[in-house]
């Protein structure tokens, strides 16, 4: 389906040509790989055969034509995020209040620095297959984050400073151009099946921070500023609701 092959075509009324059209080039077209070819001269066919090459040549351009837009739209549409909002994470002034009274009289505890953890930031949630980096940018640039991965919400806590609860977002369904492992990976595609008790480890700073699942909601905001650590993706392609993961920092 991929090849056609354009021949010359004689008109039997008028006689046969007084030379075997041998010297004549034909050419093959690749329409998936965009290549001609030469190919080695052949003997003129028949009206009969002639007309079915026609009718197969116009069938097979028409072919690759489809194919073609059909393949520019999958190449346009691996490159547009997927329709959702993250909505604005610049804090009222009762959010603010709110945060700084549950975080206040915390003791900040701190795991061990360990110079044999990489230096670069990340997340791993054993249960559902998430082993990724995480991603840091302004609110103002946040879809290129995504577009790599799971993105650490700005204007929030970190897992070192906890002044606020550290917010990781990603996308569930994200990319046509991301790889199956990739998607599995670092993105939250897998986020709804993460349970209540499973563990969310972040290497952040060359320190093992070790999160605990207590608590999960659905809804179209955050309603628990209370934890340590706060997970969330988009239930649907196109709809506002947001499934959230809440943990508990341990101190082990």
């Amino acid at each position: 389906m991929s090849e056609s092959v354009v021949y010359h075509v004689y008109n039997a009324s008028s006689g046969p040509p007084p030379v075997p059209p041998v010297a004549h080039k034909y050419v093959k077209i690749n329409f998936l790989e965009g290549l001609v070819e030469p190919v080695v001269p052949v003997a003129v066919p028949t009206k009969v055969e002639t007309g079915l090459a026609v009718k197969v040549s116009k069938l097979l351009n028409k072919l690759a034509i489809i194919f073609a837009a059909i393949g520019l739209v999958f190449i346009l549409i691996a490159y547009v995020p997927e329709v959702s909002d993250f909505g604005n994470y610049k804090l009222s002034g009762e959010e603010v209040s709110q945060l700084n009274e549950s975080h206040e009289e915390k003791v900040i505890y701190q795991p061990a620095f360990d110079p044999k953890l990489p230096k670069t930031n990340k997340i791993l949630v054993p249960s559902i297959g998430i082993d990724s980096e995480i991603q840091e940018s302004t609110f103002d640039n946040y879809e290129e984050a995504l577009k790599k991965g799971i993105w650490r919400v700005s204007d929030f806590g970190s897992p070192y400073a906890r002044r606020a609860p550290t917010i990781l977002a990603a996308h569930r369904y994200g990319y046509l151009a991301w790889t199956w492992n990739f998607r599995k990976t670092s993105s939250f595609m897998n986020l709804p099946k993460a349970k209540v008790g499973d563990t969310v480890t972040i290497v952040w700073q060359q320190r093992k921070y070790v999160y605990e699942i207590y608590s999960e909601s659905k809804g179209d905001q955050i309603n628990d500023y209370s934890a340590d650590l706060i997970l969330y993706t988009c239930e649907s392609l196109t709809g506002p609701v947001r499934i959230f993961k809440y943990a508990r920092l341990l101190e082990i």
